[in-house]
């Protein structure tokens, strides 16, 4: 079994893999989804479809999670700071391969 980001040669291209999750934030927002996944640095990167450019890493999956739930809050704390909608979360995003 190869591991996320492992080279291929059938393929050609690198084995990637992905995983969602859906984080508790801790202001009024509820839940989030976050899709997770190796970058090319080696780092987890996470991020939250939901809120446009909401980005984040870490050197482990949780350190990543830990980053994104700060940057979710962020996000939308900047928002509501400025009078401005938040998103709402759908739940919607997909992981597929192609």
């Amino acid at each position: 079994m190869r591991r996320c980001n492992e080279f291929d040669p059938a393929a050609a291209l690198p084995v990637t893999c992905a995983l969602a999750f859906s984080v508790e934030i801790r202001n009024n927002e509820g839940m989030r989804q976050v899709l997770i996944y190796r970058g090319e640095d080696g780092f987890w990167v996470a991020e939250c479809p939901s809120l446009a450019g909401c980005v984040s890493q870490g050197e482990t999956q949780d350190s990543a999670l830990a980053n994104i739930k700060e940057a979710i809050e962020a996000y939308v704390g900047a928002l509501e700071a400025d009078h401005l909608p938040v998103p709402e979360e759908h739940f919607d995003a997909r992981l597929v391969t192609v």
